[in-house]
């Protein structure tokens, strides 16, 4: 079976929420495709389980030659995994490994703890099994995580030429907004030179240097980029003025949508979402995460609360189109304006 065909059937697990625990996802998720990348699994000197790392241990320690960690996993529980990256980070310290692996089994986070900066700037790659692709996720698990590319040191060797071109391009977005104030503030030749240029192309009268540059200054504030790129959604045409909300609510592509109480934004929120993209909520109600021991939104009320039955009776809403929603989960959501 091909490894894409694995991640497939895998996928179908998670949605269906088959991995329970910890020992489920290292079982029938990490070893079934540490298998489909030709590790043997078998050999506990190459593929090494509860590896030993001083008084602690670390899930599987990846070796090569045997019994030389050269890369370290750590399993988490579905949905579990966020803040356990300072732990896998003292594992690999403790015994200079130049590879980590943190996974719940849906995502996988590949870090070169050797490198610089904080945890998640030395995370080579986020992969998240259910957003990407099968066959992408194929190539990237093989990229990183393929048995002979390990061995023969290329799957290191790409992960590190990854982190640079990451590295670089923080630094380049860091940059650019620090160089395009220093150009507007302080213009040089070139730029003075292409605007001179651009206005004489527009009405056919080039303006002197000076004019230029006496421009540029006194509006430099006011020109500077912005430290981070804001994406921003277009309203629809529409003659009227869109009315604005002067208590809890919210915005969606211009049209606010008031309610009395946190209960109602959320309600109508999902209501809303589900008239736009009408699968929005199958989707969403697939995916394995919600919090932690409920779910967000379901098809029937039973299914919100799968531990606590009392709950389905005092903290589920029924949705206009339905769907049931766990008012409890008001609790886990953020909704701004």
């Amino acid at each position: 079976m091909e490894l894409a065909s694995h991640i497939l059937q895998i996928r179908e697990g998670l949605r269906a929420r088959q991995f329970a625990n910890e020992a489920a996802v290292s079982q029938s998720v990490v070893l079934r495709l540490l298998q489909a990348l030709e590790w043997p699994i078998f050999d506990a000197r190459i593929v090494s389980p509860e590896y030993s790392v001083q008084s602690r241990r670390v899930d599987f320690a990846l070796c090569h030659p045997p019994q030389k960690p050269l890369v370290f996993i750590e399993v988490k529980q579905v949905g579990q995994s966020v803040g356990a990256d300072k732990q896998l980070f003292e594992y690999a310290f403790h015994e200079g490994v130049p590879m980590a692996i943190l996974t719940d089994g849906q995502e996988w986070n590949f870090y070169l703890p050797g490198e610089q900066g904080r945890y998640q700037e030395r995370r080579v790659y986020k992969l998240d099994l259910l957003e990407r692709a099968a066959e992408e996720c194929a190539e990237l698990l093989s990229r990183y995580l393929d048995y002979k590319a390990s061995c023969a040191g290329d799957a290191l060797q790409a992960a590190r030429s990854d982190y640079k071109n990451i590295a670089r391009d923080r630094e380049i977005n860091a940059t650019l907004p620090v160089a395009w104030e220093k150009l507007i503030s302080e213009p040089d030749e070139l730029l003075v030179d292409l605007l001179a240029d651009k206005v004489e192309s527009l009405c056919g009268y080039k303006p002197d240097r000076d004019a230029v540059a006496a421009f540029l200054a006194p509006t430099a504030k006011s020109r500077r980029a912005p430290s981070k790129p804001v994406a921003t959604q277009t309203p629809p045409p529409s003659s009227k003025t869109p009315p604005t909300l002067s208590g809890k609510g919210f915005y969606l592509f211009g049209q606010a949508y008031p309610a009395r109480h946190a209960r109602g934004v959320m309600s109508l929120f999902f209501e809303e979402i589900a008239k736009l993209q009408p699968d929005f909520l199958d989707k969403f109600a697939a995916l394995p995460k919600h919090g932690k021991t409920r779910r967000y939104v379901a098809r029937s009320q039973s299914e919100l609360y799968a531990n606590r039955p009392d709950l389905c009776e005092t903290h589920a809403y029924q949705l206009n189109n339905g769907w049931w929603m766990g008012t409890t989960a008001i609790l886990g959501l953020t909704f701004c304006s």
